[in-house]
């Protein structure tokens, strides 16, 4: 299921294994961070802010930093961002942030997980479109990632 509208974005993938694995390679950020091509410098906290250096070629110079909103164990991550800040010359700190929430759920072949991203309606107009864009490929490219961690490294910890 692929869920679109102007305010959110919605991905849902399945994938074949434990709900406690999923998780793991969701909220642990090193795990985190093999998957999306970052490297973050500190756990996620709830409240406390987590960043770190993309490593995607051609994102190098992108600062990822994230407030951690909640983590409600093999159900429920989220955290704020500002969605495609990615421009050096740009001062993004006075722009509202975009929610990202994965929720996590069994199926009877693995897990379900759903990722959702709203409140773009708050992203400055000029630039709206074209994060709103990024981030839709981008959620469809990290579902695959995330899949492709999990059937890769089974009992990472």
């Amino acid at each position: 299921m692929n869920k679109v509208t102007t305010n959110q974005i919605e991905k849902e993938i399945e994938i074949a294994a434990s709900l406690s694995r999923v998780w793991r390679a969701i909220t642990d950020y090193r795990e985190f961070g093999d998957w999306f091509r970052v490297n973050l410098t500190s756990p996620f906290v709830v409240g406390e802010i987590t960043r770190g250096q993309i490593t995607h070629p051609g994102y190098e110079h992108v600062t990822m930093e994230v407030v951690v909103e909640a983590i409600q164990p093999e159900h429920r991550f989220a955290f704020w961002w500002r969605p495609y800040a990615i421009d050096p010359a740009v001062d993004y700190s006075s722009e509202p942030r975009t929610l990202v929430e994965f929720i996590l759920s069994a199926s009877p072949d693995g897990t379900i997980v759903r990722v959702t991203e709203s409140g773009f309606d708050g992203i400055p107009a000029h630039r709206r479109d074209e994060a709103f864009r990024m981030n839709d490929n981008g959620w469809a490219a990290q579902l695959k990632n995330i899949q492709n961690h999990v059937n890769q490294t089974p009992s990472a910890s």
